[in-house]
């Protein structure tokens, strides 16, 4: 190969090799700069975007709404207390029972043998206890006379003590089978309406099982309690003796008058509330017991009261809170106190303050000491 050529093949190569240094180089920095741009992506999505809100003063409704469950005034669950089959049953849902009333009545064929065998023990005990009383009299008469030792009248009279204790443990024995045949008709407590049914004829019926379902539900309803939980801040306005209106979605247009009875003058430290309990006449049967209904109570709003969409509440294990964005622009979760739930809007009695910046439908995600972007454009106090 002539020297020229050898030259150009060598300068050709090395060329060649810049090039690819070139090239793979510009590839390397290429995916360096990609890289960065994606971490920078990464970063920025990272850190929400969230729509900042304040709350509202409240403009109070005059009067406090809260939710209330309805229950009887006394209510029995009957059970059986003898086992037995179901000969026949009297009443049924809906009917109303007076006190002392029979519900149903079982077959207990194995309680009357027992009954019947008791007794029979019982005459056999009353003979021999007779007859030691006899015995004992005879031989303390022949004691008088010196004709016994006082050894043998005295073995006589705690014979006779013996049989006696003997008559009285059957007796006894008799008179709980008498009772436990007694209890094969099942009675009303107190006067009211049978409430739940459970059995039918033939059924068979065990006693003594706490697991077992009862026969019957008997439930005094000529005045019905409700029980409502008042928040803290409103605890000092509710009183024995006021007066609370009650609605019911059932009946629209219609309002019934209770009056609170009783507090329970302690607060429920995983709800921050007070349970107290009203009373309602109830002579037309229009409240049942487990009824939901809203009790309005006459007290004036709060004070420090706020409203916020309810969008921005987060109910959580934590209770419920809401998120704010503090000062050095991390999310905290506040836990508030709800006073009134309007619908689209809840009424916050404590937790809350109106200058605080509240996070509007924040993300499931959010944790306090996340950092947040808050959005450029922001809604008027209390709304988007």
């Amino acid at each position: 190969m002539p020297e020229g050529d050898g030259r150009n093949l060598k300068r050709i190569g090395i060329i060649g090799v810049v090039a690819a240094v070139a090239i793979v180089g510009a590839g390397i920095a290429a995916r360096s700069h990609s890289e960065t741009q994606l971490a920078t992506w990464t970063s920025t999505q990272a850190v929400p975007t969230v729509t900042v809100i304040h709350a509202a003063a409240s403009k109070g409704t005059g009067a406090l709404v809260l939710p209330g469950q309805l229950a009887a005034l006394q209510s029995a669950p009957i059970y059986a207390r003898t086992s037995g089959y179901i000969r026949k049953w009297y009443v049924d849902i809906g009917d109303s029972v007076r006190q002392g009333q029979v519900l149903a009545v079982l077959d207990a064929p194995e309680v009357d043998q027992q009954l019947a065998a008791a007794q029979a023990d019982y005459q056999t005990a009353r003979a021999n206890q007779q007859l030691a009383a006899s015995t004992a009299t005879r031989w303390k008469t022949m004691l008088a006379k010196d004709a016994v030792s006082k050894q043998e009248t005295d073995e006589k009279v705690g014979d006779l003590a013996a049989k006696t204790a003997l008559s009285n443990a059957a007796s006894a024995n008799v008179n709980r089978l008498r009772y436990t045949q007694g209890f094969t008709r099942l009675i009303a407590p107190f006067s009211g309406v049978v409430t739940t049914r459970s059995t039918n004829v033939g059924s068979l019926v065990t006693a003594g099982s706490a697991a077992s379902t009862p026969l019957f539900t008997v439930s005094d309803i000529s005045r019905i309690r409700i029980y409502v939980k008042v928040p803290q801040a409103y605890s000092a306005q509710v009183h024995p003796g006021m007066d609370v209106t009650l609605t019911l979605p059932e009946y629209p247009g219609r309002t019934f008058t209770a009056q609170m009875t009783r507090s329970a003058d302690a607060v429920d430290t995983s709800s921050g509330t007070v349970l107290v309990e009203l009373q309602a006449a109830n002579g037309d049967r229009a409240l049942k017991p487990g009824a939901y209904a809203q009790a309005s109570f006459p007290v004036a709003g709060g004070g420090s009261a706020v409203e916020l969409p309810a969008s921005a509440m987060i109910v959580g294990q934590g209770g419920t809170q809401v998120a704010i964005v503090g000062s050095d622009g991390r999310a905290v979760l506040k836990t508030v106190t709800i006073a009134h739930d309007l619908g689209d809007r809840v009424q916050i009695s404590a937790g809350l303050s109106a200058s605080d910046r509240v996070i509007d439908s924040p993300p499931d995600s959010l944790q306090s000491g996340d950092t947040v972007q808050i959005a450029q454009h922001q809604g008027a106090a209390g709304g988007k």
